[in-house]
């Protein structure tokens, strides 16, 4: 019995997660295509196959919709683990070689903008606009890639490998710069810069900024 009630709640849990994947997924086209003010919850929830009260009961509010969208999207999954607190990135902020890490991050940095950066740019449109909703969603995630950024430039300073005169707080907030959709945008949207050209000129963007030297010091 206990087995069998194990089984059905973990079919459950793939369940709600799937569910919020959609949603969240239904969600991102609809903000994407007509924008998050035109969006309404209702649209959603038809777009998804769901009732808008499952969208309701699930993310609160249309708010909470657009904050879990985000995330969702950012990670790629709907699984309830913290972006930091995911192996891969575990592993890169345990990096102690620094010009390593810095291209680790601009590499992950590349592979989140790639799956989010549409919609990051729909929210800042949004948020210079002055809707409410996308003001507040920009203040939460423009914080949390700063406190990122922050653990970075915390373990290069560890690592002992910031410039001489480079504070922590300069190479936060320079990297936080560096690793910015806007810059993404203008170098792969505007200019048309591919993928790895912008990862690679990220990483020796941050490494100048941070650590003095685009180079890879020898061994």
């Amino acid at each position: 019995m206990i087995s069998g009630d194990s089984d059905a709640g973990s079919l459950r849990a793939r369940q709600a997660e799937a569910t919020r994947r959609r949603v969240a997924e239904a969600a991102v086209e609809l903000f994407l295509q007509d924008g998050y003010a035109a969006t309404t919850v209702a649209g959603v929830a038809r777009h998804a196959g769901v009732s808008a009260q499952t969208v309701y009961n699930t993310f609160t509010t249309k708010a909470g919709l657009l904050k879990a969208a985000y995330d969702i999207t950012l990670v790629g999954d709907a699984e309830a683990v913290p972006l930091a607190e995911r192996p891969e990135v575990r592993a890169l902020y345990e990096t102690s070689d620094a010009w390593q890490l810095l291209h680790g991050y601009a590499r992950l940095g590349r592979e989140l903008l790639d799956r989010v950066g549409p919609l990051m740019l729909q929210v800042a449109a949004g948020a210079a606009a002055g809707e409410a909703d996308l003001v507040a969603h920009q203040q939460v995630t423009d914080g949390e890639r700063l406190t990122g950024t922050t653990m970075v430039a915390q373990r290069l300073a560890g690592l002992g490998a910031l410039a001489p005169g480079v504070t922590v707080e300069q190479a936060r907030d320079r990297i936080w710069t560096l690793n910015s959709v806007q810059v993404w945008h203008l170098l792969t949207g505007t200019r048309g810069w591919t993928g790895e050209q912008y990862q690679d000129w990220i990483g020796d963007a941050m490494c100048a900024a941070a650590l003095g030297s685009p180079a890879r010091p020898a061994p």
